[in-house]
């Protein structure tokens, strides 16, 4: 066995990923790893050699603790799809090159759906040369998608940002007495776990959003126009939350209706934006009202002044149950969160397949949206309140928040 481990991160950062990197240095270190690298810019990074000693970038506790409360990803990220190793079997030969080349016995990777599938390649290739490297994924997504964890590291934060977010634009968007329509655009490509998170604005001291449109459900733009112009007649302001990802009927996205110029990813991905800018122009133009639209965008992803404790100490366990398992053996797997209870809330981790974990995804069920499709049930909400308990405060320093980051 190789005597050191290297960990990456890659997709889209989030505000408690960094709290996954400590917990797999930390356990790295305490199981004796002689040393822990991080990949720079992920696997695409690490093609090229480059790599940083994280035993020497975070050599204090108190960097560690701001590196747990410091959004985005620490060793910066990439969207590299590898390719197969039948098609391009140069690419995992230099990939293993540099891996033995730098005395490698454990390879961690932190991400969503797409790293998974990274973690599900290597770890299959490494299995096909006789290679005793161990793969193991450390789950971490907003979009809360990956199968067989029952939520995901990122998500309790993303969400309560948004259940936030939505209570403060409702007390807003009343101030006028006028008739408005607030469309949010909250992300979500073809899963609403999101946007149903605009749901926990509803409570003693807020009537909560109108409307809740997500992608698990078809989207009508005249049906939604009807619904508008019904609720308009018994109140004057509404506030609708939209996942990006609403499709037509037909499989097309509703923000390529706005006819805007969307790019396409290496994985195929074609970038969402506009939804509710398309929504507002088109309420605008039917109805007698004045409307706005709002993307929260990245904002829902980096607010670490609004993390959720669950959300960072579960992020950390996760990481350092994934250096458990590889220092035990285990490779061609995934850490996943398994509820014990809901109330009170409690959690513990368990090992996913990874072939069961890549290239599928979880998606909202449809019987925790309500008959109606315009909220969400009870069901969905005693699911995510749990997530979004408790804060963290960030280190201030001169009134603002301190993080650490590599230069």
């Amino acid at each position: 066995m190789g005597r050191n481990a290297i960990v990456g991160q890659s997709g889209g950062p989030t505000s408690v990923i960094n709290s996954s990197l400590a917990g797999v240095l930390q356990a790295c270190q305490m199981r004796g790893a002689e040393h822990i690298y991080g990949m720079l810019h992920g696997v695409e990074g690490l093609l090229k050699g480059r790599v940083v000693d994280l035993g020497a970038t975070l050599g204090s506790t108190l960097e560690i603790e701001l590196l747990k409360r410091s959004p985005s990803s620490y060793l910066g990220s990439c969207r590299y799809k590898l390719p197969s190793a039948m098609e391009h079997p140069e690419v995992y030969e230099s990939l293993f090159a540099i891996l033995n080349q730098m005395d490698i016995g454990y390879f961690f990777y932190i991400g969503g759906n797409d790293s998974m599938d990274t973690i599900c390649k290597l770890s299959d290739y490494a299995k096909q040369i006789g290679s005793d490297i161990r793969f193991v994924g450390v789950p971490k997504t907003i979009d809360n998608d990956l199968m067989g964890t029952d939520h995901t590291p990122g998500y309790g934060s993303a969400a309560k940002y948004i259940g936030v977010v939505m209570k403060e634009l409702i007390r807003d968007a009343t101030v006028y007495g006028n008739k408005y329509v607030t469309i949010v655009e909250i992300m979500g490509r073809n899963a609403g776990w999101l946007t149903a998170a605009a749901a926990l604005a509803q409570g003693e001291d807020c009537e909560g959003v109108d409307l809740i449109c997500l992608p698990e459900i078809s989207f009508d733009p005249n049906k939604f126009l009807t619904k508008i112009e019904t609720m308009q007649k018994e109140r004057a302001s509404i506030v609708v939350a939209v996942s990006e990802g609403v499709k037509l009927a037909d499989g097309r996205y509703v923000c390529e209706l706005a006819d805007d110029v969307h790019s396409v990813d290496a994985f195929g991905h074609k970038s969402l934006t506009g939804t509710a800018r398309y929504l507002s122009n088109l309420v605008a133009r039917s109805m007698d009202t004045k409307t706005r639209s709002i993307e929260l965008s990245t904002l829902q992803r980096c607010a670490a002044h609004m993390t959720s404790r669950t959300d960072i100490t579960e992020a950390y366990q996760v990481g350092g149950a994934a250096a458990k398992a590889a220092f035990e053996g285990q490779t061609g797997v995934m850490v996943g969160i398994k509820r014990i209870s809901n109330d009170p809330y409690q959690s513990t981790t368990e090992l996913l397949d990874i072939h069961k974990v890549a290239n599928f995804e979880k998606k909202v069920p449809l019987d925790w949206i309500n008959d109606y499709r315009t909220g969400m049930k009870p069901e969905f909400l005693a699911y995510a309140r749990p997530l979004i308990q408790a804060e963290l405060t960030p280190v201030f320093i001169d009134g603002l928040p301190r993080h650490i980051y590599l230069k």
